[in-house]
């Protein structure tokens, strides 16, 4: 097993791992197409761009609302976004056998999300990002094995 595993886009090897991946959750007593349609509309307090997000038919269009300052971001984001996500992760991977396998499958590999322009998500352009869902992706692999 190599001592780092990348992911990004859908026809890389580890797919599965991005939020863009076709598996859903349930939160909140509803629904939600990916974790990034979940995380993109949890941004806001706005219930109706929250729907609006939560029924986009892809993932891609779920972030370009997410992205959207059209809505004003809820003021407590920057405090609650990695937590938010961890949550959603940790979701994901309980629920899908199939994802939770492949990631128990990794061992104690590395795992990064390549995103050339994402540095706090991922690893950036220069390959020193944050990772922090890398990160997480880690921590829930720890705790699915606990």
């Amino acid at each position: 097993m190599t001592d780092t595993i990348y992911f990004y886009a859908q026809p890389d090897p580890y797919a599965e791992f991005s939020n863009f991946a076709p598996y859903g959750v349930e939160k909140d007593g509803l629904w939600w197409r990916t974790v990034e349609h979940y995380f993109q509309a949890m941004k806001f307090h706005d219930i109706a761009h929250r729907e609006r997000i939560r029924l986009c038919s892809r993932p891609k269009q779920a972030k370009s609302l997410g992205m959207s300052r059209e809505i004003p971001l809820r003021d407590d984001w920057e405090e609650v976004k990695d937590g938010i996500m961890l949550d959603a992760v940790r979701d994901k991977f309980t629920l899908h056998r199939g994802p939770r396998d492949l990631l128990l499958s990794t061992g104690d590999a590395q795992i990064v999300e390549n995103a050339p322009m994402d540095a706090y998500w991922g690893c950036g352009p220069d390959g020193q990002g944050l990772n922090r869902l890398g990160e997480i992706l880690m921590q829930v692999r720890e705790e699915l094995r606990g």
